[in-house]
């Protein structure tokens, strides 16, 4: 699993690829993925970077690096465009730390339902 994330140029680094994995970040059918998992050809995977998820559905299997015009061949790009976002609510600098209530409304107007 690490090792595909990193030849598809999804993350900089294996083991940035592998943290990732290890944190929960990576999901084959709603189901968290251990960095030793093996992916197939048709897996759909659900990976959170910078706060937003991306659904890549693999199209080859790849052991080794590749260039980025064959890495965006090996992965098909399943991610709805995100539209922009206003802010709605800014938080005052020093105010401490969100209440429960707050973080739900802020996990909300992020999409993270």
């Amino acid at each position: 699993m690490d090792a595909w994330l990193w030849a598809v140029r999804v993350y900089k680094t294996r083991s940035a690829a592998t943290t990732a994995c290890r944190a929960g970040h990576v999901r084959v059918g709603g189901e968290k993925a251990k960095a030793s998992q093996s992916v197939k050809i048709g897996d759909e995977l659900r990976v959170r970077i910078a706060g937003f998820d991306r659904i890549l559905v693999v199209r080859q299997l790849l052991t080794k690096r590749v260039g980025p015009p064959l890495a965006a061949l090996a992965a098909e790009d399943r991610t709805p465009v995100r539209e922009p976002v206003a802010l709605l609510a800014v938080r005052d600098r020093g105010a401490g730390r969100p209440t429960k209530r707050e973080r739900r409304e802020i996990d909300h107007l992020r999409g993270r339902d």
